[in-house]
């Protein structure tokens, strides 16, 4: 039986249940439990395999030589990593670690291009098309939070473009304190003086990951 959350999957998306089960049949996949820390996947190597999380979340890290992490994404229920590594059989830029106790379906997409020719498998690689270019969008958007240069403006970019995601002034976010300082390239005292500040002055409410925006803002 397919699990619902493939069937919902954009990975999926125009597959009938056999298709979506003939394709995880010729994928090799497979689900891993992994506890809270757990690197998935580590930079520096290659992969033929990409995951979607069925449940709890990763995040996509990038840390230099003198230990300095940067989160680059958050990787949610639903959600596939991984994918543009598997299949161009690339070296990783990034490690794949667990954001909490989480569950992942993993499947070797670097075989896909060499299976025969079938309906799931042309479906499949426009979906992972479609997938790759929203993967883009995302990081093109990350730019844009990471670009200004004070703390606040930073702040304000990425709050901003997640209130128009969510279409509310109110919303949660997916990173805790240290995890947005790591998305941002911020240090973490300085993004919490800075909030602060920011209620201070009206701009926003916060309380661990909930934001409301309130308006009046300048960077």
């Amino acid at each position: 039986m397919v699990h619902p959350l493939l069937r919902a999957n954009p990975m999926f998306r125009g597959l009938t249940d056999t298709e979506i089960e003939a394709s995880l049949a010729a994928l090799q996949a497979h689900e891993q439990q992994v506890s809270r820390g757990t690197i998935l996947l580590s930079a520096g190597d290659t992969t033929q395999q990409m995951g979607i999380v069925l449940s709890g979340s990763v995040t996509i890290e990038s840390t230099d030589l003198w230990g300095n992490c940067t989160i680059l994404s958050m990787v949610q229920r639903g959600q596939v990593f991984a994918e543009s590594f598997a299949l161009l059989k690339e070296t990783l830029l990034v490690d794949v670690k667990a954001n909490e106790d989480s569950r992942v379906l993993f499947l070797r997409v670097g075989i896909l291009q060499d299976l025969p020719s079938a309906p799931w498998k042309e479906k499949l690689l426009e979906n992972l098309l479609q997938i790759c270019a929203r993967k883009n969008l995302g990081l093109s958007e990350r730019s844009f939070h990471t670009s200004p240069k004070s703390c606040r403006g930073r702040l304000l970019a990425y709050l901003h473009s997640v209130s128009l995601e969510k279409h509310s002034p109110s919303f949660d976010i997916p990173f805790d304190r240290q995890q947005l300082a790591d998305y941002l390239n911020l240090e973490r005292t300085s993004l919490s003086r800075e909030l602060t500040r920011m209620q201070q002055d009206g701009i926003l409410t916060c309380r661990k990951n909930h934001f409301t925006l309130h308006g009046n803002a300048s960077g």
